[in-house]
Formats: C-alpha cells, structure tokens, sequence
C-alpha cells in the first residue's frame, strides 16, 4: 500500500470516526431533552394521560368550540411527542382525584366543572366571573387585589397553570388552561408548546401559575401573547372572605 492509497484510507476512517460521534452527540442531546420534556411533562415512555375537553357554553346541545378542539390538537402533538397516550373525556365524565396520570384541562370554570374543581381545591386566590348576564365584569379574572377584564378581540386573558400535589416528583401534574375566551385557551396551549424548555429551566418540576394577555385576537389569532406576569404566589393565598352585609334596620 502507497501512501497514497493509505491517507485515502485514513481520511475514509476519520471521516467515518468523525460521522459515528457526530451522530451519538445528537443523539445523545436528543435523548436528554426528550427526558427532560418528558419529566416537565410528567409523560414517560407509553404512560397514560387525560385530556378534559370542555362544553361550548353557546350551545344547548353537548359540543366543543372549534378553537378549543384546536387546542387540543396541540396538547396531543405534545403528547405524542413524548411517547405517551392520552385519552379523551368530557368535564362531567371525569371521576378520579390528580397525581396518578397527567391531566390537562382546558376551558374555564363556567363550561368546565373539572376546572372548577381544580381552582377552588388549588387556586383559592382566583375568582373568575360566570355570571352569564352582560356586563362590565362578565368573564373577568379577579387575582389578589387587581381584576382583569375581558375586551373581546383586543384584550383578553388567559391562566396557564401547571400544579402539582404532594412530592412534585412522585406526583404528575395537572396542567390548567383557563382563558375568558376559547381562542385564549389555544392561544395558552401554543404558548406551551413554544415555551416548554424554558418553563423547563425556570421551574423544574415545581407548580407555577402564569397569567397570559393574548393581544387583538381579532386580527392576530392565538398567535400574539404577552406574559402579564407570574402569579402563583397570590394564586394560592385565599383570598379574604368577602364582608357580610350590614342590617339596614336595627332589631326592635
């Protein structure tokens, strides 16, 4: 063999050397990020997990909002991302307490009794208006001391919440997207699915509460939001029982 022929073949090796770890490199930062998602998630290789699907309050009859339906379409890519299952219920077929599966819940408590469920049992310090009546206040969030109306097509509001009950390892999550709209419930999941690493980092496993403002839906979609800010502190405080009514006449 000529020195020709041997540094072609030892550039064939190299080359082959340098593709071989190139490829587990990847593969291995792959790997890690999936488990990474995956624990985020609460979604291990083939395990099962629930997806909530509200009522569209418009309707009498049994149905889903289109934007919502979108939503969860969203949630099932993540899903399958992460090899897990998933199946579908309604609100009211729900019968199981949180931390055995993960659960995402979509739909705010006047069309998700779930979500009900999971605010008064995890979110005291939220109180959400579903008076159906028209008014000023109809639909607005009430966090702490600041209220958020709802500006519909401009402004309007969104909680995404991940929560999470016991040993936040051992326990899955609940995943809650609450909007004033259906569209601010699809505009809170592609937040999610956007943002996930950064969540990731930031939280780790840990509960957190994020109040979203998705701007002119009207023109824009689900796709312009603003983070409002982290409110998981004053989420969970419960909030002062309101005052009782004064007697407006003395007793004789």
């Amino acid at each position: 063999m000529n020195d020709d022929v041997r540094n072609i073949v030892l550039g064939v090796v190299a080359a082959g050397i340098s593709a071989a770890i190139g490829w587990l490199a990847r593969t291995y930062v792959w790997k890690r990020k999936l488990r990474r998602k995956q624990a985020f998630f609460g979604l291990p290789e083939n395990s099962e997990s629930l997806l909530v699907v509200n009522r569209d309050p418009a309707t009498s009859e049994p149905a889903v909002h289109r934007f919502d339906v979108f939503a969860l379409l969203e949630l099932s890519a993540l899903i399958k991302d992460c090899g897990a299952h998933t199946q579908v219920v309604t609100q009211d077929a729900v019968h199981q307490g949180f931390g055995e599966r993960t659960e995402f819940c979509v739909g705010g408590p006047g069309s998700n009794r779930r979500m009900l469920a999971h605010m008064s049992a995890m979110l005291p310090g939220i109180r959400i208006n579903i008076d159906p009546e028209p008014g000023p206040d109809r639909g607005a969030f009430q966090i702490g001391t600041e209220r958020y109306r709802l500006e519909a097509g401009v402004a309007e509001y969104v909680l995404l919440a991940r929560l999470t009950a016991g040993d936040p390892k051992q326990s899955r999550p609940v995943f809650l997207f609450c909007g004033q709209r259906a569209i601010t419930n699809q505009a809170a999941t592609r937040y999610l699915a956007r943002n996930h690493e950064r969540l990731t980092r930031k939280y780790g496993s840990n509960s957190f509460v994020l109040l979203l403002k998705v701007v002119n839906s009207q023109a824009y979609g689900p796709d312009v939001v603003e983070l409002v800010g982290d409110v998981t502190r004053t989420a969970q405080t419960p909030l002062p029982a309101p005052a009782a009514p004064r007697n407006s006449h003395r007793a004789s």
